[in-house]
């Protein structure tokens, strides 16, 4: 049997369960194959008579949708989902519920962001590829019957691929749950079994005769708040190609980090999907913006200036201009922009709510 998961300290955990999730490269197939025969032994199942490794979550997913028949019935239940039941229940009872919410907020909610994320846009990623939404059309056209035929077949089709990554078990992304159960110590042998899969594999499907892994990514690149994030690639891909690319965390078409190298004031006025055009100004600069595009101060003061960028079908974005009153080494003064919420109206209340006071209690001594 795998060894158990035995209670390290948060810190410990957190620290393992965040290498898991973040790591790339070829599993280990033999551990991995193993760790799954002792989570089927141990949910009282058969142990699977095949294995067959996918170079990403869309290769077992296209296999999956074209030979389904031919894996028997999917064991989910009895592998990943009795075994999380038991650790939940085991944690509740050792700890209770207000001990467990406390640790896991030193443990798994740590790391849910950096792990549930990148999960949730690979399933969004699948859902686009195998199903795409049909393209919005007017009143007239929608009651065209091969239109309404087409949406119907386009419906079952999502339907049935929702259903089969649904069927899947996260393996490495579901490292903020073992980071909880390794410090809660409430796991069992079938648990033990799963974080052994997810130690060395990406996303994985149990059915009654065949078990389908995909390897982990190639390549994950994140920012500094752990968010998905690369200027000049993919933020995520696999060995097949299958890939997602995301600036600061917000999903981007591929093609999208190209046209920001050659990013006007125009161009970036004329994009008509306004989280892209976000992007667009964040890579640009809000300084830049606001000296190309001619933009006239809304109000100024002793405090700074407030900008305001009106932006088509979407709020406008307003900023204060502060100049930092401590020299930098060279007697300069650098100046900063300061995004605010879009009701402010004075430079003072700019500068005042990124303190988190009110204009009338933000009189300083000495701006720093």
């Amino acid at each position: 049997m795998s060894t158990q998961l035995t209670g390290r300290p948060a810190d410990a955990s957190v620290a393992h369960w965040r290498a898991v999730a973040a790591a790339t490269g070829p599993a280990d197939r033999a551990t991995a194959e193993q760790a799954v025969r002792d989570a089927y032994r141990a949910a009282g199942l058969a142990e699977p008579a095949e294995f067959r490794w996918h170079p990403s979550p869309l290769a077992a997913v296209t296999e999956l949708l074209d030979h389904r028949d031919g894996f028997g019935r999917s064991v989910r239940e009895q592998v990943r989902t009795a075994a999380w039941e038991r650790a939940r229940t085991a944690a509740l009872a050792a700890h209770g519920p207000g001990g467990w919410a406390e640790l896991w907020g030193a443990t798994g909610a740590e790391l849910a962001a950096t792990t549930a994320l990148p999960a949730e846009r690979v399933r969004a990623a699948l859902l686009d590829h195998f199903a795409p939404e049909p393209a919005a059309q007017g009143w007239e056209e929608s009651r065209r019957p091969e239109n309404k035929e087409l949406r119907r077949v386009a419906g079952e089709t999502r339907a049935t691929v929702r259903l089969a990554v649904l069927d899947a078990v996260a393996g490495q992304h579901d490292a903020a749950w073992f980071a909880a159960f390794d410090t809660a110590g409430t796991g069992d042998d079938a648990l033990a079994a799963l974080a052994g899969v997810a130690r060395q594999a990406g996303w994985w499907w149990p059915f009654e005769n065949t078990v389908l892994l995909s390897e982990r990514p190639v390549a994950l690149h994140r920012d500094e708040a752990g968010r998905l994030d690369r200027a000049d690639g993919p933020a995520l891909a696999y060995a097949d190609g299958f890939a997602l690319y995301a600036w600061r965390g917000m999903p981007v078409p591929a093609d999208f980090l190209e046209q920001l190298t050659g990013l006007t004031v125009e161009r970036i006025r004329t994009e008509e999907n306004a989280e892209l055009r976000r992007v667009m100004l964040e890579h640009f600069g809000y300084d830049r913006y606001l000296a190309e595009s001619g933009a006239e101060p809304l109000h100024r003061d002793e405090t700074g200036i407030l900008w305001r960028i009106q932006l088509p079908d979407d709020e406008p974005v307003v900023m204060v201009e502060v100049v930092n009153s401590t020299p930098e080494p060279d007697g300069t003064h650098r100046t900063y922009y300061l995004r605010v919420p879009p009701h402010i109206r004075t430079a003072r209340a700019g500068v005042a709510w990124t303190f988190g006071v009110e204009e009338e209690a933000y009189r300083p001594q000495r701006e720093t």
